[in-house]
């Protein structure tokens, strides 16, 4: 049987990081009908992107790195990873301020 992919964006791994987010259940439940991945690059962008330390669940962390299938960027995109700019930080706050009001 083939699992159905989630790819996992940074804006939905931070929000799910400060608890906020509806992958928390896919996550906690370890989903038999979805494989959930990502990139390093999304992760980074995600963990660069932290404004407050103390909002970060480290056990969510954990179990994100448990439950998550974590694809080099090289491999999935066929690019080298790019390094975080205060830009592209303020973009995926920006994101997030947007999809929780």
């Amino acid at each position: 049987m083939n699992k159905q992919k989630m790819y996992i964006k940074p804006e939905a791994i931070l929000n799910y990081l400060k608890g906020e987010d509806k992958l928390h259940t896919l996550i906690t439940t370890q989903s038999t009908q979805v494989d959930l991945v990502t990139t390093d690059q999304n992760l980074y962008e995600a963990m660069g992107s932290v404004e407050k330390r103390s909002e970060i669940d480290l056990n969510l962390l954990v179990k994100f790195l448990e439950v998550v299938k974590i694809m080099p960027h090289i491999d999935l995109v066929k690019e080298e990873r790019k390094v975080l700019t205060p830009e592209r930080v303020e973009e995926i706050r920006a994101l997030i301020k947007w999809k929780n009001s």
